[in-house]
């Protein structure tokens, strides 16, 4: 009896140090995003910013209304809303695919977004809709279309890890040729908006991408809780999984639809941004460990706060200019990557 109770106090204590590492990564990207805010072309004192907050969109400021409100607090929120939902679909592709390098991008998600809004851009004049509702929507139905053609080779071969990155590496060289193809067609004015899209930058951010990704985000999220035992039984490996009972290959391929989701609202708005999708579930499992309950929110904290903190490394960079955070974060990712790589290999 005492050993059980032993054994149930130490579940409990690793439990609350769990929820306590989730708690202090959220003060963490507050922290950040109060940095971002005061940081940018127009620099902000905090008193003023922490006034702005308080007095709300319609302050008698109207000058740090505007940009506070208007211009850096929809670039922020959305630097925090694409980092969290890119970390948690990185968690959840890593842990389908049993692959500590898998991410959103290695099913080629990213790539077909990026075709989607090359697409509309080249071709956007002759659509009955504006740019700035095409190029969005042009990138959504790409991301959803790869993830089709992953889940039908899947299905036709059988939901394995193997061939779902198979699948994955041949759609993303399919999109990155025709991505290609439309870049040599462009003229040099279009082919600079293209590859401006494909930086990844949040200077494209309002209030309504704000919206729609949080409508995305809040669709999804019973779809995902649902899916948490299943997820941190199939950590334990396929047959383990399988003999709780669990349907593997259904598993995948749900998770295969909620990640093509996540990461098509993610990058819809914003454009291709590497890295977080890969990074952040690395350094939430290392903190919370394999235990979903605490590791998706730790991964999308984690997300947000790596695209967060690119964002303000930017704006310090080049306050007059400001980086697109994609640059930054591929710049900084590669590193981490290899740090990741080193310490699988010592293990």
């Amino acid at each position: 009896m005492s050993v059980v109770t032993s054994d149930q106090s130490a579940a409990r204590r690793f439990g609350l140090g769990q929820a306590g590492a989730v708690c202090a990564a959220l003060v963490l990207l507050l922290c950040l995003m109060v940095a971002d805010l005061i940081t940018g072309p127009a620099g902000l004192p905090l008193a003023d910013v922490l006034r702005g907050l308080a007095d709300g969109p319609a302050g008698e400021d109207r000058r740090l209304a505007v940009i506070l409100w208007n211009l850096r607090m929809p670039q922020t929120i959305m630097a925090a809303l694409v980092g969290c939902t890119l970390g948690i679909a990185g968690l959840m592709m890593q842990t389908i695919l049993n692959n500590p390098l898998a991410s959103p991008y290695t099913l080629g998600f990213s790539a077909a977004a990026g075709f989607g809004a090359a697409l509309v851009i080249l071709f956007g004049s002759a659509l009955p809709v504006a740019m700035w509702i095409g190029v969005p929507l042009a990138a959504f139905a790409a991301t959803l279309i790869a993830a089709a053609l992953v889940y039908l080779v899947a299905r036709y071969r059988g939901a394995s890890p193997e061939m779902l990155v198979l699948a994955g590496i041949a759609v993303l060289f399919l999109f990155q040729s025709l991505q290609s193809l439309l870049q040599f067609m462009a003229a040099p004015e279009v082919l600079q908006q293209i590859v401006f899209w494909l930086f990844g930058s949040l200077l494209k951010a309002s209030w309504t991408s704000v919206k729609v990704l949080c409508v995305i985000l809040v669709v999804t999220l019973p779809f995902i809780l649902r899916e948490v035992w299943n997820l941190t039984s199939l950590r334990l490996g396929d047959g383990n999984a399988a003999s709780l009972g669990l349907n593997v290959e259904s598993l995948r391929r749900r998770v295969l639809v909620l990640v093509a989701l996540l990461t098509a609202g993610a990058v819809s708005f914003t454009g291709t941004i590497g890295f977080v999708g890969l990074i952040a579930p690395h350094v939430g499992r290392s903190l919370v460990g394999e235990d979903h309950r605490f590791g998706l929110p730790m991964a999308g904290i984690m997300g947000a706060v790596v695209l967060v903190a690119a964002s303000v490394i930017g704006k310090a960079i080049s306050p007059g200019a400001v980086i697109p955070v994609g640059i930054i974060t591929a710049i900084a990712g590669i590193p981490m990557l290899l740090a990741i790589i080193l310490l699988k290999g010592r293990r």
